[in-house]
Formats: structure tokens, C-alpha cells, sequence
């Protein structure tokens, strides 16, 4: 029990906009939760996290707020990711039985570095001995289980809840990258308001999410697929059920997706020659949710002219390239942001 103790003392974070993923050494992605958090206004206290705090959003009543604190995978609300963390620290340690672990967090690569000592900041208060940063795309390559240390190029497109991470990546480092903070919650956006514009309906980001993944799409489909959603009708104030087909979410989404190829491209624009004909080769890999999409890998196969895969569990890449980047820390020191030891 001592030495299992010893050795799972690491944890990785994938602090998502949309869902926070964690891993543990030895153990593989051990929890699954959206970002949601809901406080008690008067006492300041934690109601409810992840999927049941998710359940609560637009139906807490006034003295309970239910709050996404993160936004374009940043942290927008201090009080509540700080909450947050400590609450999904205490979770695991206490399943697991870890004390006060090292702590790798998958952070976007537009980050400031008063941004960065947030999350340190709310990471350590939560619990951790060290905290070690490390950009998004980086996180996903190694979790998309390319090999980044070697000197050929890869090019990495995480699409997440906040922000689309674009990089270039050889020897250890990214040479060239983007973030764009258009990404999944744009795209639900997107889908709210054309339903409005349309059907004169208001739904809310669940739905709007649901819609997505039932009939999103970024290409016709070959047979075309609809859902029956329920929303509120904007001139009578009552419940109205609309029937959506794939066609339609198409539309309502390709502008933010034709953002998103903009920036693949551009990123290929200005990648040096030698690393642009390794990419031509391996061809464009997509990670994080937004890489479900139907047809996406196809548009962005045609836009650019190169071959497209999607990573294997798209979803899990960051947190699984946390994960690799523990077992491995000495190695892997130089794709870490902060990697200067912290002690608590």
C-alpha cells in the first residue's frame, strides 16, 4: 500500500471550458465532468459540481447560481474554479487515497501570465505540491500519441469548448501556433441564435449542445437527419416543438467553422518549408470534441488539400498527454510552461 501510494501521487488536469478531464498516474482518465459549479449566493458554498451542477443551468432558483467559470478556456470566475478544483482534488484523493499531489494542467496557448498564475494559483490552493503548466496543443499531440520530440513536423488542431488551439510542432516545442476563441460554445451559440432567427424560438446551450451532436454537421450528410427539440415560442411565451434537420445546423454553423479552417490555414501559411512538406506527409491531425463533428476532417481535407485524421478519443487527448508527460517528467520538462519546481 506504501510503494502504490508513493507512485500515484500525479495527477493530470484538462481544465476544459466545457468539461474538466483527469488522469492518474497508473490509473488512466479517472473523472469526466462539465465545467459547471453551482454556489450558494448567501453562504458561498458548493451546491453541486459537474453533471448535477450542469443539470441546473437557467433553472437555479435566486438564492443558487449555477456558473461555467471558465471561458475561451481561461478561468473567468476565480471564487468558483477555485471551488471547483479543491472540490475535484478532494474528490480523488480521497478515492484514491493521495494526498497532496504533483499536478500537470492542460492550459489554452494564448494564456497570460496573469492567466497562468490563476490557474497555478487556484491548483495549489485546491491542494497540489507542484503544479506544472502545459499548452493545450502540446498536451493533445502527446495524447494523440505523436511523437513530439522528434525532428519532423506535426500539426495538431484541438478543437474544445472555448478555444481552437492550432500548433506546429517539432522537437520538443511548438514552432508556429494560433488559438482562436471560437470552438465548441460558439458553435452552440450559433446554433441558439439561428433557432431564434428562424423559428422565432428561444433554447437554451444544453439543447443547443444536444443539437449539435445529434445532427451537427460540416458537409451535407449523405442521408440527411433530424431532431424534434422543444423550445419556447418568443410571441406566445409557451412551450413550441420544432423539428431541425442536419441541413439546417450546417448552416447555422458554418461561419465559426469556416473561421476555424481560416486559422488552420493561416497556420500552414506561415509554417517553414522543411516542416510544411513533413505535414503534407502525416497529413492534419484533430483532437477535442469539436473533432466529432460529421464531415469536418472532409472540409478541412478539401480546404487545404492535405490528408485529415481525427486522434483517437478525441475528448481525452489533453488530459491523456497530462497524463504521458507525468509518467515521464524529466524527459518531458522542456514542453512544460512553468518548469521551474514550485514548492509549496
Amino acid at each position: 500500500m506504501g510503494l502504490f501510494n508513493l507512485g500515484s501521487k500525479d495527477i493530470g488536469i484538462d481544465l476544459g471550458t466545457a468539461n474538466i478531464l483527469v488522469t492518474l498516474k497508473g490509473k488512466g482518465v479517472v473523472l469526466v465532468e462539465p465545467s459547471v459549479v453551482a454556489i450558494d449566493r448567501k453562504t458561498g458554498a458548493i451546491v453541486a459540481t459537474g453533471e448535477e451542477a450542469k443539470e441546473m443551468l437557467g433553472r437555479t432558483p435566486d438564492q443558487i447560481k449555477a456558473v461555467r467559470p471558465l471561458k475561451d478556456g481561461v478561468i473567468a470566475d476565480f471564487t468558483a474554479t477555485r471551488l471547483m478544483l479543491k472540490n475535484l482534488v478532494e474528490k480523488i484523493s480521497a478515492r484514491y487515497n493521495i494526498g497532496k499531489p504533483r499536478v500537470v494542467v492542460g492550459v489554452p496557448s494564448g494564456i497570460t501570465e496573469v492567466e497562468e498564475r490563476a490557474v497555478e494559483e487556484s491548483v495549489m490552493h485546491a491542494g497540489a505540491k507542484e503544479v506544472y503548466l502545459m499548452e493545450e496543443p502540446m498536451a493533445a499531440a502527446i495524447g494523440a500519441g505523436l511523437d513530439v520530440a522528434e525532428p519532423s513536423g506535426n500539426i495538431i488542431v484541438d478543437i474544445g469548448g472555448g478555444t481552437t488551439e492550432v500548433a506546429v510542432i517539432s522537437l520538443g516545442g511548438i514552432v508556429i501556433s494560433n488559438s482562436l476563441r471560437i470552438a465548441g460554445d460558439e458553435l452552440d451559440e450559433d446554433i441558439v441564435n439561428y433557432i431564434k432567427r428562424k423559428y422565432n424560438t428561444a433554447i437554451g446551450e444544453t439543447t443547443a449542445e444536444e443539437i449539435k451532436k445529434e445532427v451537427g454537421c460540416a458537409l451535407p450528410l449523405m442521408t440527411e437527419k433530424s431532431l424534434e427539440i422543444r423550445g419556447r415560442d418568443l410571441s406566445t411565451g409557451l412551450p413550441k416543438n420544432i423539428i431541425i434537420t442536419s441541413t439546417e445546423i450546417q448552416e447555422a454553423m458554418e461561419e465559426s467553422i469556416g473561421d476555424i479552417i481560416d486559422v488552420i490555414k493561416s497556420t500552414l501559411e506561415k509554417t517553414p518549408p522543411e516542416l510544411a512538406s513533413d505535414i503534407m506527409e502525416k497529413g492534419i491531425i484533430l483532437a477535442g470534441g469539436g473533432a466529432l463533428i460529421e464531415n469536418l476532417d472532409k472540409l478541412v481535407s478539401e480546404k487545404t488539400g492535405m490528408p485529415v485524421f481525427i486522434a483517437e478519443t478525441p475528448l481525452e487527448c489533453v488530459v491523456k498527454g497530462t497524463g504521458k508527460t507525468l509518467e515521464d517528467l524529466e524527459k518531458l520538462k522542456t514542453v512544460l510552461l512553468n518548469a521551474r519546481r514550485m514548492k509549496s
